[in-house]
This record gives structure tokens, sequence and C-alpha cells, in this order.
């Protein structure tokens, strides 16, 4: 037998085929890079701002319905009597108009007493007592001390889970780190629907149904807004 490399006719042998040269990488094109950026970005703040979400959602149909929920007050009151630091350092305040906040050790003896954290809310004083205003989401509370038998009154209200929870949506009394997180979800948000505009553009040459669709989305609460608001 032969060897396969060897001419059937001469017996020299074959010359080696050539070697084929590896294809050259496509170059990637600028507008891919733009969609994964696009993709990656919403993904990302779909990600961070979807509890959120779920949450302002689901409190918007509940703020739209606050009058066909029904809530049920709870009252709740506890009482003590401030001796010591605490009722000692009522008497160097003011007997008339307010503070920024109740002296530090009446805040400590509240805290150890009745369980009441009073630290920076303001105190109105009179030559009796001292009233300070604890308002709280999906609720209020209050407390008073007699200024001059140290005896102190607080009261709270709680009106459930549904207000408690509407009063997040709308910021009421949720205190400054509450405040920042909205303005943190709402730019989250933006984000998140800019990038989907993004995407959508991106994809619209294959869907014909994307612009006007994104138009009826604006359009259908433009019409309402206009004719049926009163």
């Amino acid at each position: 037998m032969k060897p396969e490399h060897m001419n059937t006719l001469s017996g020299t042998a074959a010359p080696e085929p050539a070697t084929r040269a590896a294809p050259r990488p496509r170059p990637k094109k600028k507008s891919n890079f733009w969609k994964r950026q696009a993709r990656i970005w919403h993904w990302i703040s779909g990600a961070v701002c979807l509890v959120g979400m779920i949450l302002f959602s689901i409190t918007g149909i509940t703020l739209n319905h606050a009058a066909d929920i029904p809530a049920t007050p709870k009252i709740e009151t506890r009482e003590m009597v401030m001796e010591g630091a605490g009722f000692d350092a009522l008497t160097s305040q003011p007997s008339d108009g307010t503070t920024d906040s109740l002296p530090r050790e009446t805040i400590r003896a509240l805290r150890s007493g009745i369980g009441v954290n009073a630290a920076g809310k303001t105190a109105e004083w009179t030559d009796f007592d001292v009233y300070v205003g604890l308002p709280r989401p999906g609720g209020d509370a209050w407390l008073a001390i007699d200024r001059e038998t140290g005896a102190v009154e607080y009261e709270l209200t709680t009106r459930g889970v549904v207000s408690w929870l509407n009063d997040l949506h709308k910021g009421r009394n949720t205190g400054i780190v509450w405040y920042w997180f909205i303005d943190v979800f709402s730019v989250a948000a933006i984000f998140f629907c800019l990038t989907g505009l993004w995407l959508l553009q991106i994809h619209a040459g294959k869907r014909a149904i994307t612009w006007p669709l994104t138009l009826l989305g604006l359009a259908i609460p433009a019409v309402i807004a206009l004719f049926f608001i009163h």
C-alpha cells in the first residue's frame, strides 16, 4: 500500500494542502454596546425599585379607596410620676413658649419609665405643664408632664396597617430617613422608566406596535384629566 501522501502517478510526495487563515473576528457594532448598557441599567434600576414600586402601587389603590376601607382607632394610655433628675430638669425650662426638645434627663426618664422616645420633638411650655406632640405614620400620640407634680400622661392612637402604609406612601410623619428613601426610590423609578423607553426605541423597528401603544399610554391619562376631572 502506498502512503496517502504519495502521488499515485509519479510516486512523489503530494504537496501539503495550504493552511486556511483563521477568520478575523468581526468588529462589534457600537449599537450592540448601547443595547447591552440599556438592558444592564434597566434591570439594575428595576431590581433597586422593585419592592418600593409594588408598595407604592398597592398603597395607591388603598389611598384611592380610603373611604371604603374601615379603620377602627385603638387608643393606648400610659402614666407615670417623674422624679429625680428628669423632674428637676423641668424647673430650668421657660415658663412659656417652645423649645426644640425636652431636657436630656427628662427624655431618659420617659424612656425608662413608659418606653416613649421624645428626643428631637418640639416641647410646648406653660407655667404648669409641658406638652409634646408625637405624630407617627398610621396614628398619633402625645404626652403631657405636670411641672408641679411630675405626673406624666401619654396617649397613643393607631389606625391599623392600611393607614400606616398609606402614610408611608405620603411620607407623613415618617422622619428624615424615609424622606430620603422616597427621593432615592423616585430617582431609581424614573431611571427604570427612561431605560425602558430606551429599550423600546432600540427594538421599535422590529415591533410596529411599540409607539402606538406608548402614545396610548400618554393619551389615556391626558383625556381623563382633560374631560373627566371636575
